[in-house]
């Protein structure tokens, strides 16, 4: 099931992305935002804590107006706000493309940091740096805004999108699945496959301007032409000597794969890494079993209780541990030192700032039309 989405889902929405990817690329509109995240960064050097918390703080107190603050507090808010468009990843499930779309999720941060920054230079802050700071982020982000490329790449990329999502309904493929599924669950899908094509057919225009849903409701009914029939799961009847009744084939492996990208989404939110080639290699396999312990019969199975955990562990290498022990010294931590994390991204400390519903919650309002019109409007120094 997986496999035939993903393969509906490129076939649908790749070229799309790969050219508002191709847009972004040419106004460099990333480089630009790292480059001024950088520069930030060294200029407010060792006051970066007190400057970060700050931003925390001003970002808790609810403003009827938001507004940048001024001196290194404003340099270190502006800095969280160019990171804040730069985390665009941090939208996604986790599930990859085409599930997930990440540079249509950075064209929406980019277009709300675009119209907040119209309401931060309507009521500008007091600081000359600051505002020259937000005017040159908002040089950075006005092709995102401004240019007709954008919005016509995003509006197909978008109404493609819906419709790979109401496949994704139908067949029932979302990130969370239930665990137990019966016959009649699959009957009901069947059924709601054939509706969902027949409506499909019904709402693909014949002819006219709209060639382009044409093309995507084609690309979606070839896919299920070809392939329905072996989309779903089946039932074996069980023989009396096994108890009888009758059991589901799973129609998917998405309760084993979506096991794996929970775990590894954890596993880059622990280490800060993109890459978690080196991080899985040096992980022994059975760190996977410990979410097990989650399920009471299978704790059951291996311990009793929760509470004997500990001593089943010990139990299970006490006489190799102290035979060891009777021979050898105790390994020396010198030589197994502590590994040391670290990320030149987004660091755990500016994570804190920059990934708070704090931080969402001020763009947001700022980003917000009936706000920028409530804000009273203010002549722009010059000089800046």
């Amino acid at each position: 099931m997986n496999h035939f989405l993903s393969d509906v889902g490129k076939d649908l929405l790749e070229p799309s992305h790969a050219e508002l990817r191709g847009l972004f690329r040419r106004h460099k509109v990333r480089p630009k935002l790292r480059e001024l995240v950088r520069e930030l960064g060294r200029e407010l050097g060792a006051d970066i804590k007190d400057a970060r918390d700050a931003v925390f703080e001003q970002l808790s107190q609810a403003d009827s107006v938001p507004q940048i603050p001024a001196g290194a507090d404003g340099i270190a808010f502006i800095r969280g706000f160019a990171q804040w468009v730069l985390d665009y990843k941090a939208d996604a499930k986790g599930l990859g493309f085409p599930f997930d779309r990440p540079y249509l999720d950075f064209h929406d941060r980019a277009l709300k940091a675009a119209q907040a920054i119209d309401t931060f230079l309507a009521n500008p802050p007091a600081d000359k740096k600051a505002r020259r700071l937000l005017r040159r982020m908002q040089r950075y982000l006005k092709p995102v805004a401004a240019e007709v490329p954008f919005r016509q790449v995003t509006k197909r990329l978008r109404q493609r999108a819906a419709l790979f999502d109401e496949l994704r309904d139908v067949l029932r493929a979302a990130s969370t699945l239930q665990e137990i599924e019966t016959a009649e669950d699959l009957d009901e899908m069947r059924d709601g496959l054939d509706a969902f094509e027949k409506a499909l057919r019904e709402r693909r225009p014949a002819r006219g301007p709209a060639q382009d849903i044409r093309e995507a409701i084609d690309i979606i009914l070839d896919h299920i032409e070809t392939h329905g029939p072996n989309l779903f799961g089946h039932d074996i009847q069980l023989p009396k000597t096994a108890g009888g009744g009758v059991r589901l084939v799973a129609r998917t492996n998405n309760l084993s794969e979506n096991t794996f990208g929970t775990f590894k989404h954890g596993e880059r939110e622990r280490t800060g890494f993109k890459n978690l080639g080196h991080v899985l290699e040096t992980m022994p396999s059975e760190a996977l079993l410990v979410q097990n312990l989650l399920k009471d019969d299978y704790v059951a199975i291996l311990c009793g209780a929760i509470d004997k955990l500990p001593a089943a562990f010990a139990e299970l290498d006490r006489k190799e541990r102290e035979s060891r022990l009777q021979n050898e010294a105790p390994p020396s931590s010198e030589n197994n030192p502590a590994p040391i994390l670290s990320t030149s991204a987004l660091s755990r400390e500016d994570r804190r700032v920059v990934r708070t519903k704090e931080m969402n919650r001020f763009i947001n309002d700022a980003a917000n039309p009936k706000r920028r019109r409530s804000t009273p409007s203010a002549q722009n120094p010059t000089g800046s």
